[in-house]
């Protein structure tokens, strides 16, 4: 494919598809939205839409290549980012006590700046991500794109997964969700505890 109309709608869907499957930062999302303010969901959401432009911007830099010609540089930023998910993982699991007013990090309700880089950072916490985004740009834009394409696509990027993550904080933090979600609070906590650490070893170990 060219720089196309064409090409572009198949970058934005591919990136919705990413955006929807589950992952960290689905569950960081689910969980901020049931648990903290509807703010502080919607932040954590924009600062997974910042973390999804970062990404982009470093595939079309050409630094996925650089991380897959790279072998220790990828195992490092693959094992940080694997015990980010695993702290996090571990605060959900050893903090179940916690009062309605807590991120899945452990933050108040009352500091949406603080989610928004808890979404961030767990958005960036998996490298695989750009090396995915090189293969889709590689595959379906020319080898000299248009200049303009350096703005367009981290702007696609960022409006696609902020309006994902902004849609289901919207809709799990309104007050059946979250009533749902108080009566069954324990046992939840140790499920999405236990996905993102498994989640966290997995990245370490691929």
């Amino acid at each position: 494919m060219t720089d196309s109309p064409a090409a572009l709608l198949t970058i934005a869907g591919a990136i919705l598809l990413g955006a929807m499957s589950p992952g960290p930062s689905f569950i960081m999302i689910v969980r901020t939205a049931v648990v903290s303010s509807r703010l502080s969901a919607l932040a954590a959401a924009a600062g997974m839409g910042v973390g999804c432009m970062i990404f982009s911007v470093i595939a079309l830099a050409g630094l996925h290549s650089l991380l897959t010609l790279v072998p220790w540089l990828y195992t490092a930023l693959k094992t940080a980012g694997g015990v980010y998910l695993i702290w996090l993982g571990c605060r959900m699991l050893f903090r179940t006590g916690d009062s309605a007013g807590s991120l899945a990090g452990g933050e108040s309700a009352h500091h949406p700046g603080r989610a928004f880089f808890i979404g961030m950072a767990t958005q960036l916490s998996n490298p695989n991500t750009a090396i995915v985004f090189g293969s889709i740009f590689a595959a379906l834009l020319s080898q000299h794109i248009s200049p303009y394409l350096y703005l367009v696509l981290p702007a696609m990027a960022f409006c696609i997964d902020t309006i994902w993550y902004a849609v289901v904080a919207w809709l799990l933090s309104a007050e059946r969700p979250r009533q749902a979600y108080m009566q069954y609070k324990s046992r939840l906590d140790k499920v999405s505890g236990l996905v993102m650490g498994y989640l966290g070893i997995r990245l370490i170990l691929r």
